[in-house]
């Protein structure tokens, strides 16, 4: 009897686990999502009464979205593909967004309440042109409301019904250059533009019907510089092409007068080059000259006077219309750390509307755009509100001086990442501390036995969320034993580094670098890269790490470059290099100084190699290591891949004791005719591997080819780079080599007849994964070569092992020619594939999974055995003990297992960083794009720890059930033995 209530007692609580489905506890434990937009470029505002308030937005991640105006939620949003920018974008009846694309290409509709597309129109045209959109609500053809569109050198009208094309004109055969299309009256357009830069043409053309009614012309010697701006409905201003002079052009019954003024006449210091501000006045143009904003306003008669001008960086928006056909528009100007706003009276300079002081941190840099809308207070006079863009691409929405809510969308954009380590954590632990800590810990406990149990309400499962939040300790700013807690460093495409902390993504600290601003010395500053300067190990309680910052001061290869320093713990500055030499490789060497910063060697454009950091004991450590440097370079517009090795000291005008030369060891030169480079992967400088030795089924042993000094290209035909499709199998061909980088030997060559890129690989250990297409199956493959070492097969003999008579822990060389073997295999593969990425742990010793981005930008978790190239279609049995899996063409996906991010989608996905906890079994993942998703994953399962909803409180409770299950069933055996000795 005892023994059956102890094995009911045990099924029980064994069921009452496996039961268990609160699921919505553990929402946001392991991984966090966030979704961005990305920097705004134009912006329309919907605040009818009726609805939810909100601005419509199109960015230059090519996203289209329409975001809360209370609190900057995105109530819908569209990313368009890589090739279709946003030109454009209008509201049309209240209901509609209408954006225009693809350099004037494709006219959408969406609906604006949850960002459906109601239709879409192909603009057809061969030629280039400024792309144009108007939508004109006192212009209707028939019943319908009429949308004007210059683009691809035709002037369109598209219905807003259905998107159909109601008349066109064509202008591409006319060798105009069009640069503004007007309509000053509901039964006029104009067409404006330049012929051979010296002719003026204006065209008059009927809005019904697209019939030309009149075209006149005017001589304008050398033409203008930048856009014509109108400043009414007959007025336009531009800059000649000397941008000394401000040009008004009137138009009055199709006739053109031009009227000329000096700036100088104007403005007595205007010794530098004017710049028209893209911002649409009512009488008025607002010019950039030097560090001054000059606003000229135009009289009746053609006359222009200056208004104002401002000396600190002056932002300005378009004028909106408000009641009784007043205008207004906003003047931001930045000074320090605040910002001044005032809305002005489009009538009345004099008047401001609006005049609001507003705190700004300075590590949003300084204003890009503004946009404005009003609304009705409760005194019945206007209000406005403010949507700015800063520097570093973030948005806010200022109403009253104060801002109303931020969104970080410059992390929409990030070029590079990588990781530091939190400060070891310092403060003891009062007495008080550990028993409220207790008393946490047990009642946290209870609610989880509770939810076991299944008898936990609705507020216990509330609270048993918010405890294991709390107690996870996930967003803590100290490191955990496991070393999940970590910062991710970002440097994004306005040139912010952000610190994200991996337990919820939160921004610990932010630093818009200054040498990546804009400034008179440099118009072009482009982050590259950010690397790992300084780890501290011996010194982790006394010192911070740092990393550094490598970019260059314009967009090709030859501009100079410049080093930032950055602590990683705090995102102080700690000091800048700029404006040196050019940047063409940045080298982390696998050495460190005494202060445990680490070497780095930057190969310029001229061949020449500069060592960071400058001191004495960094040359002193890397002359040691002299004759071990090499490196290559890859060419793959000229098909070449190049050695080189560091020869001595640079022979310059100036003396640099920190400058080496270089040395040309060897060259692959590969075809042109027949074959073109697209793809080159190497392993990671950091990857542990466990190692070398892989035991097979059959107790033998195969020893991996681990070098990192390898390098995977691929190349394909000239006429397969192009997309998919472009070229037919017979021209297309796909050739992959695998070649050591230290004697330019190529150990593999293998060839894909019919197949083309994009290619996407990864390398690690001792094998390389690639994903290409197959135009003759029509499908996608991803195939893998594993690269295992011969020379060490004999290191098999027990007895030689023991004696010692093996050639294990030989030096491995590259200049001694490997006999190495290969072994390959191909699979199809259903997705279209954006970045790969590979697993990474501690020690190397769990398994490898592959992470792949998908055209649905979402990413997929794919064992290494299904890409193993043993398989078979009837593995032995010993091949089974080992766990090879029997063959099948295509690469098996479960949806339900398969994706790491779940049914989350990461728009725009570009990359996949993987980083090791300490804890061998699990690997974290950071993926961004437009988007950014964190997880964790265990590949081979968490063997080496329990997980973080393990209930210790029902384990205690088995235990003690067990003992008093024991000491009855003892008791009543003792009492049964006594019982039949007595018979």
């Amino acid at each position: 009897m005892a023994i059956r209530v102890f094995v009911l007692l045990l099924l029980f609580l064994s069921s009452a686990k496996l039961n268990f489905a609160l699921y919505e506890d553990q929402v946001g434990i392991m991984d966090w999502h966030q979704q961005y937009i990305g920097k705004v470029k134009h912006a329309v505002f919907h605040t009818q009464k009726a609805g939810r308030k909100r601005v419509v937005v199109s960015t230059e991640e090519n996203v289209i979205a329409s975001l809360d105006l209370r609190r900057g939620d995105i109530f819908w949003r569209l990313v368009l593909g890589p090739n279709d920018a946003v030109d454009e974008i209008e509201v049309a009846l209240g209901k509609y967004v209408i954006t225009l694309s693809s350099e004037g290409s494709i006219l959408r509709a969406w609906n604006l309440p949850d960002g459906q597309m109601v239709w879409e129109s192909f603009l057809q045209g061969s030629s280039l042109s400024k792309s144009l959109l108007s939508i004109q609500t006192n212009v209707k053809v028939g019943k319908d409301n009429v949308i004007l569109v210059f683009s691809k050198g035709f002037l369109r009208a598209v219905s807003s019904i259905d998107g159909e094309v109601l008349w066109e004109k064509d202008f591409s055969d006319k060798s105009l250059e069009v640069k503004n299309v007007i309509q000053p009256q509901s039964d006029i357009i104009y067409v404006m533009g330049f012929a051979s830069s010296s002719q003026f043409n204006i065209y008059q053309i009927n809005p019904k019907n697209g019939e030309l009614q009149k075209h006149s012309t005017a001589a304008f010697p050398g033409g203008i510089s930048g856009e014509l701006t109108s400043i009414s409905g007959d007025t336009l201003v531009a800059l000649d092409a000397t941008r000394s002079k401000l040009v008004s052009i009137t138009i009055q019954n199709g006739e053109i007068n031009i009227q000329k003024t000096h700036i100088s006449d104007l403005l007595v210091d205007s010794s530098g080059l004017a710049i028209i501000l893209p911002s649409k006045l009512d009488g008025m143009v607002a010019l950039k000259i030097n560090a001054f904003t000059v606003f000229v306003s135009l009289n009746s008669e053609g006359k222009m006077a200056i208004v104002d001008s401002f000396n600190q960086p002056t932002v300005v928006s378009d004028a909106l219309s408000i009641a009784e056909g007043g205008q207004a528009f906003a003047v931001v100007q930045h000074e320090g750390s605040k910002i001044h706003i005032m809305v002005k009276s489009g009538h009345d300079w004099n008047v401001n509307l609006v005049k609001d002081n507003t705190e700004m941190d300075p590590q949003r840099g300084l204003i890009q755009k503004v946009f404005i809308n009003n609304y009705i207070r409760t005194d019945r006079s206007h209000g406005f509100r403010a949507l700015i863009v800063m520097e570093d691409h973030s948005l806010l929405l200022v109403q009253q001086g104060e801002i109303v809510w931020s969104r970080e969308d410059g992390l929409a954009s990030i070029v590079d990442v990588t990781t530091s380590e939190l400060p070891v954590e310092k403060d003891g632990v009062s007495v008080k501390k550990v028993e409220h800590s207790l008393f946490e810990w047990l009642k946290g406990h209870m609610l989880k036995l509770k939810g076991t149990l299944m008898l936990a309400s609705s507020e216990d499962v509330i609270a048993i969320q918010a405890m294991r939040l709390k107690s996870s300790e996930k967003i803590k700013m100290t490191r955990d034993h496991n070393g999940f807690r970590k910062l991710l460093i970002v440097l994004t495409k306005a040139g912010k580094l952000l610190a994200l902390h991996t337990g919820d993504g939160h921004v610990v600290w932010s630093l818009l670098l200054t040498s990546l601003h804009k400034s008179a010395t440099c118009q072009n500053p482009t982050g590259l890269n950010i690397y790992q300067w300084q780890v501290p190990h011996h010194h982790a309680m006394d010192e911070n790490p740092s990393i550094l910052v490598v970019g260059r001061c314009g967009i090709t290869v030859n501009s100079s470059g410049f080093l930032s320093f950055v602590d990683a713990y705090t995102g102080r500055k700690i000091n800048s290099v700029g404006f040196f030499h050019s940047i063409s490789q940045v080298l982390p060497l696998p050495y460190t100084d005494s202060t445990e910063q680490r070497l780095h060697l930057i190969i310029d454009t001229n061949g020449f190699s500069h060592l960071y950091p400058r001191n004495r004991e960094a040359i002193g450590i890397f002359q040691n290591e002299f004759s071990n440097m090499y490196w290559y370079s890859v060419e793959a517009n000229n098909g070449i891949i190049k050695g080189h090795v560091i020869k001595g000291k640079c022979n310059l005008e100036v003396e640099d004791e920190y400058c080496f030369n270089s040395e040309h060891l060897w060259s692959v030169l590969f075809p042109l005719e027949s074959e073109k480079i697209i793809t080159t992967t190497t392993r990671k400088l950091n990857e542990v591997v466990h190692t070398q030795a892989k035991a097979i089924g059959d107790h033998d042993v195969m020893y991996k080819y681990i070098s990192k000094n390898l390098i995977f290209v691929a190349t394909v035909s000239p006429k397969a780079s192009g997309d998919i499709g472009s070229s037919t199998p017979e021209e297309s061909g796909l050739v992959v080599y695998l070649i050591d980088t230290v004697t330019g030997r190529i150990l593999h060559r293998m060839t894909h007849p019919g197949s083309q890129g994009p290619v996407h690989a990864v390398f690690s250990e001792n094998w390389v994964v690639y994903h290409y297409f197959n135009l003759r199956a029509h499908r996608y493959e991803m195939s893998v070569i594993e690269i295992y070492d011969q020379s060490r097969a004999d290191n098999k003999d027990v007895l030689k092992l023991v004696l010692g008579k093996h050639n294990l822990s030989a030096p491995i060389s590259s200049y001694s020619r490997p006999e190495i073997i290969t072994k390959s295999q191909t699979y199809f593969f259903t997705h279209t594939v954006k970045a790969i990425a590979v697993t990474s742990t501690a020690k190397g010793i769990t398994s490898k999974q592959l992470l792949v981005g998908t055209i649905g930008d979402q990413v997929l978790a794919l064992d290494k055995r299904f890409l193993d190239p043993r398989r078979t279609v009837n593995p032995t049995q010993s091949e089974k003990e080992e766990g090879i899996l029997p063959l099948t063409d295509s690469l098996p996906i479960i949806p339900e297992v398969s994706y790491v991010s779940h049914a989350l989608k990461v728009e725009g996905l570009k990359g996949i960083v993987t980083v090791p906890a300490k804890l061998e079994s699990t690997t974290l993942v950071f993926t961004y794009g437009v988007d950014l998703f964190y997880t964790r994953l265990a590949p081979s399962k968490t063997y080496d720890s329990l997980t973080e909803d393990f209930s210790y409180a029902l384990l205690l409770i088995t235990i003690v059930a067990l003992i008093a299950a024991i000491f009855v069933t003892w008791i009543l055996s003792e009492r049964k033995e006594l019982q039949e000795k007595w018979r």
